[in-house]
């Protein structure tokens, strides 16, 4: 996905992370790189409240449940595949 302007992280780069973003997995630069490319694309802002909303609403229901690692594997791995046949 890519709204069609220049960002100085790409739309791609910037969904690629938006998880780790919402985990707090990133480092200072990477979450700032992040903000930043919020602050200027329509199109990945509302694709990041898409993914919190998801993940917020995981959380609220499956909270309490650990999530086997195999299993994170494979939907991590799912959601690439469909990521990589949506058109740009």
């Amino acid at each position: 996905m890519s709204c069609g302007n220049h960002h100085d992280t790409p739309c791609s780069d910037v969904l690629d992370r938006i998880y780790s973003y919402l985990d707090g997995e990133l480092d200072e630069n990477g979450c700032a790189d992040i903000r930043q490319h919020l602050d200027e694309c329509h199109s990945c802002l509302d694709e990041y409240g898409l993914e919190k909303a998801v993940k917020q609403l995981v959380a609220k229901h499956c909270g309490c449940d650990p999530v086997p690692d195999d299993l994170r594997a494979k939907v991590m791995t799912r959601i690439e595949q469909v990521r990589a046949q949506l058109p740009d």
